[in-house]
């Protein structure tokens, strides 16, 4: 038959064979096309009606083949409606794991249009024809029976058959590893918000099953959706069980933390206190599998009161493990609370930052001198660049050596200078208020006697208290009540807002009301941006309100705060948000059409929507005010932030446009979304644009190169060098534009943030979006409009670290490795200072005697050397070379080749693209408890017999911190680096 079929050269005889009266003639022309329409379906498609008839007419006995037959013929004709029409009515015939391209494109079809059906919103009818569930049935389960889990999973997913997810993800070995997947997968992939929580959902159930839950994936997950009771039982379960499963309690609260959702955090603070209330009244010992067997005594069974235990008839012995026990379920809540208040792992990092700090002052000297006086732009931007280069280091040498300098900024300058220490200090939560007391008002009457002192100072106490206000919010609020002031009411809108972010307090949202409805145009701009700040991620009512209100006024101020405060609360939101960014989006004033632009990109935000990526680009190519294109194409880098290789792609042409506004947006939307990442694209795309004709799209430039560059050196990508000269030349040229100047100080000032220890980063390690961060991005591109909103920008900064703990919270000394050159992943090389003279050097004259016995030493040196690299079997491992020592026999051998990995000590400095390179040593007495190549890891002590040596030691504690006095009035100053030591300990002198 096979050598008769290759002998065919037309389908004629077997199309008239169609026609023939009897069933088994039409039979077998069927089965025979079946085999030839690929060669002859030009021919067949001449004759498909007399197939469609056949598997229409009901008596025919193989109407699925004719079907099949039409369906092939449909396919090579192009028309894929009517293909898959007819592969359905093919039925069991129609084959899911044929490898031809026929089977793929209609499988492929048939779940586009199965999704499609699957995905329509709730008031829309689902009919799904069974046909069409019958195939892609088929086709899961041949995936999970061929072993194709992670296939099978992703077609689950985009089905929405979430009952074939689970039947894959139990069939799986590797359990851990799947569901991980999946939830990587739901975050990536599912676009809308609801799916995805019903997804995570499924995944818990899933999790709680398993004899040894991940309770780090199951946090994170019911973190999304939303159930606080859940995570607070959980991690309680942990801690009143044996010491491994407290350092994973820590684990899991410190990964929660990094999320940065305080409303959240909170909630499970508070449930945590509920639950140790209830047991320290009512001792139920009875906690599960991880409770170690010694807390099951004769205590369980009484369950009575602990206060009462005098009077139960008790063993002793039994009454000291119950306090034992008691004790170290305290001690461990307290630990946790703390984890997750954010306070113990501000206080690592800020301890952190202090002694890793590595900030380059000569650079902002060399800023100093560049900046003529009578430019206070850029006076402005220097002492910003500065704040921004110290961030969180709690070091202000520069500030406390240039007073008189610093002293010269008047109005909002001095607002933003006296702000500028806030973010210096970020963090310093316990001595804040103290380091700020000299420009804060106090009882009414002012502390430095100016208002703009006293508001940045506000401002400052919010940033240094940024997401972690409970201490503050009282005092700001006083504040806030008791000024009449609109700078002082500005600074205290936004430090509200900052400290009790997105924790939707009433009290405090009437008071930031009570500000706007006084329709003060500097204040009311603070007061919208502090009510959005506040409500962040709600989708509150409140938004409705504001909206009101900014029809109502009449600032061009308060309509763009509140247009940024209205995108703010509708945060993370998605399709929820729609009906409100439709109404800011059609909307005749252009300023909250530009604020439905952050709408769009903050509801979006990190999901790659496409339904908002199209939005976006409509509006930068189709708006008439100049601001709403700018901002549509800027806001792209929040929704593509999860895929940032995606980014210059997208904006490339719009990087191009004839328009300054669409390049300048082109600019900081690479800037957003690759920020920290190096990516050479990313760069490629900027560097034409930093020489570009319009002064600000220069400026616009340059900062978007600095945030990619962050963290980058020259070794690992030789145009950091280059970009470092570029923006030296800017800053030090007299004749450059003021904006391209300002764009260059600040640049710099990104470059080096943070003591050169920190990047920005607006996802955490678990793949989540940092709330905090990506809220500071997004105000931080404000700007544009009010240069004091630069300081936000220090709310996206994550330090470079890897900082192991022990289970007391503190960090041992321990090494580990990084498996590549040391040069890669080094600090930038301080800048040398230029010389402004040079000296003509006179030959000394050297006589023979000289020259001989000089000649004679070295040839000694020389054979010393060699002998003693002879009898050295191996070469040194050490990272660093005495300069001072060897420069003699430097000058005479060649460099030794660099080491191809570095020993690194706990706690270390490790750049995002370093992580990869981090591995713990075999021999190690600490085990990470979960793999993590940077971040707060928990270890587990493999000796803990053994003493332990700690680091960390050589920070200023926050007990001795003191507030240098202000040697004149609304000068800021801060840390008093040089603490004096304290007095040696008590001893008693026996002879």
């Amino acid at each position: 038959m096979a050598s008769a079929a290759v002998m065919v050269s037309s389908a004629g005889s077997l199309l008239a064979m169609l026609q023939e009266p009897a069933p088994e003639l039409k039979l077998h022309a069927l089965a025979s096309l079946n085999s030839l329409v690929h060669a002859f379906w030009h021919e067949i498609s001449t004759s498909v009606s007399s197939i469609e008839s056949l598997y229409e007419d009901e008596e025919f006995v193989q109407r699925q083949l004719a079907a099949l037959v039409a369906s092939k013929v449909f396919f090579y004709l192009g028309e894929l409606n009517d293909a898959l029409s007819y592969a359905l009515g093919a039925g069991p015939l129609f084959d899911v794991s044929d490898d031809s391209d026929y089977a793929q494109t209609l499988l492929a079809k048939a779940l586009d249009e199965y999704t499609a059906i699957q995905s329509r919103g709730t008031g829309e009818e689902k009919t799904i024809d069974p046909r069409l569930e019958a195939i892609v049935e088929r086709m899961l389960d041949k995936c999970i029976l061929d072993g194709k889990y992670q296939q099978a999973m992703g077609m689950s997913v985009e089905c929405r058959r979430l009952d074939k997810l689970e039947a894959a993800i139990s069939r799986c070995d590797n359990l851990h590893g799947v569901l991980s997947y999946c939830i990587n997968l739901s975050h990536q992939y599912v676009s809308h918000r609801e799916y995805r929580l019903e997804i995570l959902q499924c995944l818990v159930k899933i999790y709680q099953t398993l004899p040894n839950p991940d309770y780090l994936s199951i946090c994170q997950c019911l973190m999304f959706l939303g159930e606080p009771e859940s995570v607070a039982n959980m991690l309680d379960k942990l801690i009143s069980g044996s010491k491994d499963d407290a350092l994973l309690a820590y684990q899991t609260a410190f990964d929660l933390a990094e999320n940065e959702n305080q409303a959240f955090l909170l909630n499970v603070r508070n449930h945590l206190d509920a639950l140790s209330s209830h047991t320290s009244a009512h001792v139920d010992l009875d906690s599960g599998p991880t409770v170690p067997s010694n807390q099951t005594n004769a205590a369980t069974e009484l369950s009575g009161d602990v206060q009462m235990r005098d009077d139960i008839n008790m063993p002793n012995g039994s009454a000291t493990t119950v306090d034992s026990n008691a004790a170290t379920h305290a001690d461990r809540l307290t630990k946790i609370k703390g984890i997750l208040s954010g306070e113990t792992s501000i206080q690592l990092t800020l301890q952190f930052l202090y002694s890793h700090n590595r900030s380059d002052l000569q650079i902002l000297k060399t800023i100093k001198q560049a900046v003529e006086m009578r430019n206070s732009v850029c006076h402005s931007a220097a002492i910003c660049s500065n704040a921004i280069m110290h961030a969180g280091t709690t070091v202000d040498t520069f500030l406390r050596e240039n007073l008189e300098w610093l002293g010269r900024a008047t109005n909002w300058a001095k607002f933003s200078a006296t702000a500028g220490l806030g973010v210096i200090h970020r963090g310093h939560l316990q001595q804040g208020r103290a380091l700020m007391a000299p420009y804060l008002p106090q009882n009414g009457a002012g502390g430095s006697g100016s208002p703009y002192s006293e508001g940045g100072a506000l401002y400052a106490l919010g940033l240094i208290h940024a997401n972690h206000g409970e201490g503050i919010k009282e005092f700001l609020r006083e504040s806030l009540r008791n000024t009449t002031s609109e700078v002082v009411q500005h600074g205290a809108c936004l430090g509200l807002g900052l400290a009790a972010l997105g924790t939707s307090d009433e009290e405090i949202c009437e008071d930031i009301k009570n500000i706007l409805y006084t329709d003060s145009a500097v204040a009311g701009e603070a007061a919208g941006i502090g009510m959005g700040l506040l409500m962040v991620g709600t989708a509150s009512e409140k938004a409705t309100e504001m909206l009101a209100y900014a029809h109502d006024t009449q600032h061009e101020k308060i309509i763009r705060g509140l247009s940024l405060g209205i995108a703010l609360t509708v945060y993370g939101r998605e399709e929820e948000a729609d009906t409100l960014i439709e109404q800011m989006t059609r909307d005749q004033d252009p300023i909250l059409r530009y604020g439905g632009m952050y709408a769009l990109a903050l509801a979006y935000r990190g999901t790659a929507n496409n339904k908002a990526i199209h939005q976006l680009l409509h509006f930068a190519v189709s708006d008439v005010s100049d601001d709403v294109r700018r901002t549509a194409v800027l806001a792209l880098g929040f929704v593509l932030y999860n895929e940032p290789e995606q980014t210059p792609r997208i904006v490339s042409l719009l990087s191009e446009s004839y328009n300054p506004h669409v390049r300048y947006g082109a600019a900081l939307a690479v800037g957003i979304s690759c920020a920290g990442t190096g990516l050479s694209e990313a760069i490629s795309l900027l560097e034409p644009l930093t020489s570009d004709v319009v002064d600000f799209v220069r400026q616009g430039a340059l900062i978007a190169m600095a945030m990619v560059m962050i963290q980058t050196n020259e070794s690992y990508d030789p145009r950091v060098g280059a970009f470092r000269r570029q923006l030296e030349k800017i800053i030090l040229d007299k004749h450059e534009d003021a904006m391209s100047k300002m764009g260059a100080i600040l640049a710099s000032g990104i470059l080096d943030a943070g003591g050169r220890n920190v990047t920005i980063k607006l996802k955490s390690r678990s793949k989540h979006d940092r709330l905090t961060a990506v809220v500071g991005l997004a105000v931080f591109t404000q700007f544009w409009y009010w240069y004091p909103l630069t300081y936000f920008i220090s709310l996206a900064f994550s330090p470079t670290a890897l900082i192991g703990l022990n289970s007391d919270l503190k960090v041992p000394k321990f090494e580990f490795l990084s498996n590549a050159k040391p040069s890669l992943f080094d600090y930038p090389k301080p800048v040398t200072q230029q010389t402004t003279a040079t000296s003509v050097k006179v030959p000394a004259a050297i006589l023979s005697t000289y020259a001989k016995s000089k000649s004679r030493a070295r040839k000694d040196a020389e054979s010393k050397a060699k002998a003693k690299a002879e009898d050295s079997s191996s070469a040194s491992t050490s990272m660093q070379v005495d300069g001072a020592s060897a420069a003699g026999a430097a000058a005479e051998k060649a460099p030794e080749p660099e080491p191809t990995f570095q020993i690194l000590t706990n706690p270390a400095r490790v750049v995002p693209a370093q992580e990869k390179f981090i591995k713990f040593l075999e021999d190690s007495r600490y085990k990470p408890v979960k793999a993590a190549p940077s971040g707060f890891v928990l270890l587990q002590d493999l000796e803990p017999t053994e003493a332990e040596e700690l680091a960390l030691t050589d920070a200023p504690s926050t007990a001795a911190t003191t507030s240098t006095p202000a040697s004149s009035a609304g000068e800021p100053v801060g840390m008093a680096v040089d603490d004096e030591p304290q007095p040696p300990p008590a001893f008693e002198y026996t002879s």
